[in-house]
């Protein structure tokens, strides 16, 4: 039995085949044979784009010639009208501006701080589990659990049921309504140029700013009362930057805000939501997972993540073979040349996790669910070279402690209390538009699980 992944197009297509395909879903246009490529050219009337599918490119522009591989602002107009101007998608000195406002947050003890708030996001979520057992749409939980985590760690509230059931709802029409590429990406369109975002992409980007603003506005002035809690959204608020002394002002810090939930809740939620299907999916792995969870104190705190380490690794692998973010797109700023070839000034540049994550060349078994190979030698070279759910160099997203942090207690705290079963229906078939998501959600049967149980896997 082998973990879903879509069919990959096995044969040659016109380019507007092939757009209309990437615009519908973005893994299943690709094919088969660009896992084992090293590299591939593909070219368009408007632009070139190479795909780097080896660790030696992968690690020179990620890594190695980072401040010449921007990130690509066509691909980021699709993203404009939720992100603004966030970190996610600046460059040159705004980008550097940012970081050294965002990074400190994220600093020292931080995490310490912060890991409170996952165990009572958790916690909360268990006891609706347990209120409400029978079969339950995971992607939907994961979905209102990460966004509990985010809301508890920027602004040391919980999530109300009804709003984590718009932000799930909000997040899924946006991704919906607006694919990764749209006219912007293709046209190096003058800014005063309309970019033909649809009506319900801006409709739901508007709703969900405007509870970021409201959020945003409520913390500023108990900032200026002085009763503002010691928490993320406050740390970054009040933190100048080192070289210019400026803080950010509403509307930068709610493009932050607006990052942190789709970094920060959206990707954490799609990972969450595979990790359970696999536990499901391979119970004896479950089973070893749940004999971790099951020694676990009722409250956790951060040092008892240590003794995680399958449930860790399962998440890990969830990540490896459902990376949340599939694609990474750069463009080149100077004329470059990959393995003899010229690569033009303007290029798109793309490193995608959902090939190097599955590229035989570097992982054995690359399709297959084996949470082990993170802690056998024989694939440290690949977890160390072609292992990038978080970006890598200096754009490594700066929560990846955090989102590991947050998988992993929260599949111990669901496993320590609830047993997860398939049910009978088709197996969910991963689908990306901005993260990787299952095409009709994954629906899954959760038991409580008995003081038995965790010794026999049931």
């Amino acid at each position: 039995m082998r973990p879903p992944k879509p069919a990959s197009r096995a044969e040659r297509v016109s380019l507007w085949r092939y757009l209309k395909l990437f615009r519908a879903d973005i893994l299943s246009a690709q094919p088969e044979r660009l896992f084992r490529a090293r590299m591939a050219e593909f070219r368009t009337p408007f632009f070139r784009s190479f795909l780097v599918n080896e660790t030696e490119l992968v690690r020179l522009v990620l890594r190695e010639r980072a401040s010449e591989f921007p990130k690509s602002g066509r691909v980021g107009e699709g993203l404009r009208p939720l992100l603004g101007n966030a970190v996610f998608l600046t460059n040159g000195a705004r980008w550097q501006a940012q970081r050294r406002i965002i990074d400190p947050a994220f600093e020292g003890g931080r995490l310490r701080h912060a890991f409170p708030a996952m165990v009572a996001a958790g916690q909360a979520l268990v006891e609706r589990l347990a209120a409400r057992p029978g079969p339950v749409e995971v992607e939907e939980m994961a979905s209102k659990v990460t966004a509990d985590v985010i809301f508890r760690s920027l602004f040391s509230i919980p999530i109300s049921e009804q709003t984590a059931a718009q932000v799930f709802r909000e997040f899924r029409a946006f991704q919906a309504s607006q694919p990764i590429l749209n006219v912007g990406a293709f046209v190096a369109l003058p800014r005063w140029f309309p970019r033909f975002h649809r009506r319900a992409t801006r409709r739901t980007a508007r709703r969900l700013r405007g509870l970021m603003y409201r959020l945003t506005m409520a913390r500023m002035a108990d900032i200026e009362a002085g009763r503002a809690p010691d928490d993320l959204a406050t740390k970054i608020m009040t933190t100048p930057d080192p070289e210019t002394g400026a803080c950010f002002g509403v509307e930068e810090m709610v493009d932050q805000v607006a990052i942190f939930f789709l970094a920060g809740h959206e990707t954490s939620a799609a990972a969450l939501g595979w990790a359970l299907f696999l536990l499901a999916q391979f119970p004896e792995a479950q089973m070893r997972a749940a004999a971790e969870a099951a020694r676990l104190p009722e409250t956790p705190e951060l040092s008892d993540i240590s003794a995680l380490k399958f449930t860790r690794n399962v998440f890990r692998e969830a990540l490896r073979l459902y990376p949340p973010v599939p694609m990474l797109v750069r463009e080149a700023a100077r004329a470059q040349r990959f393995r003899g070839r010229a690569v033009p000034r303007g290029a798109q540049v793309v490193v995608s996790p959902w090939h190097l994550h599955r590229n035989p060349r570097y992982w054995s078994d690359p399709d297959g669910f084996d949470p082990d190979r993170f802690s056998r030698a024989r694939e440290a070279a690949a977890v160390k070279d072609a292992y990038i759910p978080f970006s890598a160099g200096p754009r490594v997203c700066p929560g990846a402690g955090f989102a590991m942090a947050e998988g992993t207690v929260l599949l111990a705290m669901i496993l320590k209390q609830f047993r997860l079963d398939l049910l009978e229906r088709a197996p969910p078939v991963p689908r990306a538009h901005l993260t990787v998501r299952a095409r009709d959600g994954i629906w899954l049967g959760i038991a409580p699980r008995t003081a038995a149980a965790h010794g026999d896997g049931a």
